[in-house]
């Protein structure tokens, strides 16, 4: 028997037995008397017990208004003990559900949490940004009605939604999402979304780059396959079977500079970063490339350098000669005979800059953010031409990065073009 009630009965037993005294020291009227006071007092304790335990339960809190006397005291010192546990126990699980929550948050991978019939009960930011969700408005909503993908929703109403669906994001149209949708604990489904773009890109710059590279080769394999099969069967003078051979050597020679061009950018995307202590003279080699490109010219153009302050670069000489020389020849290629290329040198407390500006053909808008691609061309014809793989601008490209360094393009067909090499005061010394 518990002992709050031991001791309530035995309360009641000894006021009976005073009452049985009483009434025979005195009278029944008065043992009866003693009695129903005794019962009374105890009513009155019990009563007065009860509303303050009643008052404690329609706020329960670990206090000290929780405290009684006598048989009750072993009762309010459970229900304190029990209300301190119970709630240090929420606040546990309250401090590791904020702990998973904030896991949750720091995915860069988006999840969202659906119960039984497809309602968000949570998600994490990188889900609202990828789906154009709201947590504060959007938890208890229906993720049909607020992702209206028709790809999504089929997905989702699937009865085996196991598989991966690849779609745009809702809110960022040139953004690719991965979406894989779980089962778990009773009809509830677990969103899990990817941001891909960066992966599809990559996938697409690697086919275009094999699709590229293929039809750069075949050409010129054609050609010397085909004048092979021509002075094997051919019985032909030596003017023209010089000028056959001379073709050949040619396409051979394209070949050989695709490949090497190719090593190259392989070399750059592996090499270790360029070093920050050897200094180039940017002064020998703007005067360098400026007869470089004059022999290029070979007198069909006007050819001027202009240099605007004293300073040099950190990094590696080589590289930067490529990738600056890469321009000049360029401009040198695509400016018409007659036409003017001027190249220059300035040096700011803010950075250097090396550019390169042409009255050539010009470059059209929509081309401009491709230019640095491997193998993009604006004109494949006048590009073989002039002798460019496409990958030219690649490679400053790849040199340019390397260096902290950020290639500017400004042209308009007919106008003529300017590239820029900017360079940030941390590669520039006086």
């Amino acid at each position: 028997m518990p002992l709050p009630l031991v001791s309530a009965l035995a309360y009641t037993l000894i006021t009976a037995a005073v009452a049985v005294a009483a009434g025979f020291a005195v009278s029944a009227k008065f043992g009866w008397a003693v009695f129903a006071i005794g019962l009374g007092a105890q009513l009155a304790y019990h009563l007065r017990h009860f509303f303050l335990l009643d008052a404690w339960s329609r706020r329960p809190s670990v206090s000290v208004d929780l405290a009684g006397g006598g048989v009750w005291d072993e009762v309010f010192a459970r229900l304190y003990r029990h209300e301190r546990d119970q709630q240090q126990a929420i606040a546990a699980a309250e401090r590791k559900a904020e702990r998973f929550d904030a896991a949750g948050q720091a995915l860069i991978d988006g999840v969202v949490s659906l119960d039984s019939v497809g309602r968000i009960e949570w998600c994490n930011r990188a889900a609202e940004i990828m789906l154009g969700l709201d947590r504060d408005s959007d938890i208890g909503q229906h993720i049909a009605n607020l992702v209206r993908h028709p790809e999504f929703v089929s997905h989702l109403q699937s009865d085996d939604p196991g598989g991966v669906l690849r779609m745009r994001s809702p809110n960022h149209d040139e953004r690719s999402l991965s979406v894989h949708v779980t089962a778990y604990s009773n009809a509830h489904r677990l969103v899990l979304v990817r941001d891909v773009t960066q992966a599809d890109r990559i996938d697409s710059m690697r086919r275009d780059f094999v699709a590229n590279v293929s039809h750069e080769l075949r050409t010129p394999l054609t050609v010397l396959s085909g004048f092979v099969e021509t002075l094997r069967e051919l019985d032909l003078d030596r003017e023209e079977r010089d000028r056959y051979l001379n073709l050949m050597s040619e396409q051979s020679a394209r070949m050989q500079q695709i490949l090497e061009e190719l090593l190259v950018l392989s070399n750059l995307e592996s090499a270790p970063p360029p070093p920050a202590t050897e200094r180039v003279d940017m002064t020998a080699l703007a005067d360098k490339l400026l007869r470089d490109g004059q022999a290029l010219s070979a007198g069909r153009h006007q050819l001027q350098l202009n240099i605007d302050g004293a300073g040099d670069l950190l990094g590696a000489e080589v590289e930067i000669a490529s990738a600056l020389g890469n321009l000049v020849s360029n401009a040198v290629r695509y400016t018409p005979e007659g036409g003017r290329v001027t190249l220059s040198w300035r040096v700011a407390r803010h950075g250097a800059e090396f550019a390169v500006e042409d009255t050539g053909i010009g470059i059209d808008a929509k081309h401009i953010p491709r230019l640095t691609e491997r193998f993009y061309r604006v004109d494949r014809s006048r590009s073989r031409e002039t002798g460019g793989t496409g990958l030219g601008l690649a490679i400053v490209k790849h040199v340019l990065s390397r260096h902290q360094a950020a290639l500017e393009i400004h042209s308009s067909p007919g106008k003529g073009s300017r590239f820029a090499a900017r360079f940030p005061a941390g590669r520039v010394v006086a």
